[in-house]
Formats: structure tokens, sequence, C-alpha cells
């Protein structure tokens, strides 16, 4: 088995470039991360010496060896794109590389009847609190963690997104229902800094303990289907369009850059197939 280079000069260069230019610290990791793979790959080569043909093998390994999914090829790509176009100053390294075609999977949306369910099922205020601020704002998992009480406004039923994906700030919805829970949530736990602390005071929760949160109370529903939080966005935008509200309005609460986005949710939607009576049902009429 080759053994990895020690090439810290060639990572903390990377991490700076990025730092630079605004990447979060998560994609940091995984970029470095990505460049460590390639490095060991072709050790003990330096991946300036790499060419189309050796990029183009990383790849092919990826794909079929190791069978990741398109998202996880395309970070890789990204990854290494950035090292050679921003770093090396060399584009003809990347050229003509070709990256695998997006499947179109629809995003899973929940009933509002089994969002209900889990939410009644949950006991504990904090995980009911959190589980009604992220359905009724449509929020990303990392951006429910580093929620602070100061983000909510309860005057005009706001929530304050601060350095949202592509690190944009909005304002998306909060209930009515959701402000009851979360007022009886502050008055028993009294968070110090975010509005989402673990056990330790101070520190925000993890994102690992949200999603424990959304598998349980999923099970205790009685939910057959895997459900993860970020179903609970998908839900969200999903009952909005299913209630009327414009894809542009969407678009904006969910911090999506482009409507084409926010338009996948048309195709979630099912309140026109309800009223599209089945061929079969016609067939076998009494």
């Amino acid at each position: 088995m080759k053994k990895e280079p020690a090439r810290p000069g060639l990572y903390a260069t990377m991490r700076n470039e990025m730092l630079l230019r605004g990447y979060s610290r998560k994609t940091i990791k995984s970029y470095i991360s990505w460049i460590r793979s390639l490095v060991s790959l072709f050790t003990p080569r330096h991946p300036r010496e790499l060419q189309n043909e050796d990029i183009r093998e990383f790849f092919v390994d990826l794909i079929e060896n190791k069978r990741h999914a398109y998202s996880t090829v395309n970070q890789a790509f990204n990854a290494i794109r950035f090292l050679y176009v921003e770093v090396y100053k060399k584009e003809f390294v990347i050229e003509s590389i070709p990256r695998p075609k997006k499947g179109k999977p629809l995003p899973g949306a929940l009933t509002q009847e089994e969002i209900k369910r889990m939410i009644d099922v949950t006991v504990n205020i904090k995980h009911k609190a959190v589980l009604m601020v992220s359905y009724s704002g449509g929020l990303r998992l990392s951006e429910v963690i580093n929620l602070t009480p100061a983000d909510i406004d309860g005057k005009r039923k706001l929530v304050f997104i601060k350095g949202g994906k592509g690190r944009k700030d909005r304002y998306t919805l909060i209930s009515d229902a959701a402000l009851e829970v979360l007022r009886s949530y502050y008055k028993a736990y009294k968070p110090v800094k975010w509005l989402f602390e673990g056990k330790t005071r101070g520190k925000k929760y993890s994102a690992r303990s949200v999603e424990k949160i959304v598998e349980k109370a999923s099970k205790r529903s009685g939910i057959i289907k895997r459900v993860t939080h970020h179903m609970l966005r998908h839900s969200f935008a999903t009952h909005l369009l299913q209630s009327g509200v414009g894809l542009p309005h969407i678009k904006e609460l969910l911090g999506h850059e482009h409507l084409k986005t926010t338009e996948i949710y048309t195709h979630v939607s099912n309140t026109d197939f309800m009223a599209i009576r089945n061929p079969l049902d016609i067939i076998f009429r009494k």
C-alpha cells in the first residue's frame, strides 16, 4: 500500500486560498480531503505533474470502483478544479474531463398529517420546538443549529437566517404554534447563546442530535419510510405550493439562488393528481 507523502505546504495553501474566497469550513475540510485522496492515488508523483489522463483515472476509480454518487463525484471534481485553476493556475489539467450526469430524484415530502403526528408524539419541549421551527420555516439543518434567540422576530412572525447557503441572509416564516412552543421551551431551558443548545450551556446543538430527533419522531408516529430533517424543508415548500403560494415567494423563503431549483416542487405537489380518476378504477367501475 502506497504511503501518502507529507505535503503540509499544499494543504495549507489550499486552505488559505479557500478562506480568502469565503468558503465554509465544512467545504474546506471536504476539498482538502479530496486532494489527499488524489495525492494518495498517485504517490510519489506531485499533483503538479499530473495530466488529463491521470485525473481521468482518478474519476474512473471513484465512479466504477468506489461507486460514489453524482453529488460526491461532483464535489471531488470541484475540489480538484480549485487546486489546478485557483492554486496552480493550470487550466489545461482539467480540460475535457466528463462528469457523470446528475439524476433528478424528486425530494421526499411528508403529508401534513404525518408532520402533525411527528410533532404530537414528541413530548420533550426542546425536541418539539426543533421540529416546529424547522418545518414552519423550511430551514436547512445547518440553519437550525446556528439560530440565536435574537433571530426570532415574534411580532412579525419571521426568522432571520444569517449566512445561509451561499452566505446569504434572508427571512423566512415562523408560525404562531411554533412561537407558542418556543416560548415554553425558552422559559424551561433559558439558552444563553444559541437558540438550541446541547448539554453544555453556550454550545450549539449538534447536527446529529437534530437528525435523531427527526428519526425518533417519525418512528414513534408510525411512518415507515426513512425520514430526514431535510424532508421537513421539502414538506414546507410542497405544502406552501399546495396552498396556493407562488414559486417566487417560496424561492425567497427557501433561500434558493435560482427559480429553477424551486420548480422541482411543482413535481412533488400532488394536489392536481388527486382529482384524476385512475384508469384501472374506470375499468372496474361498478
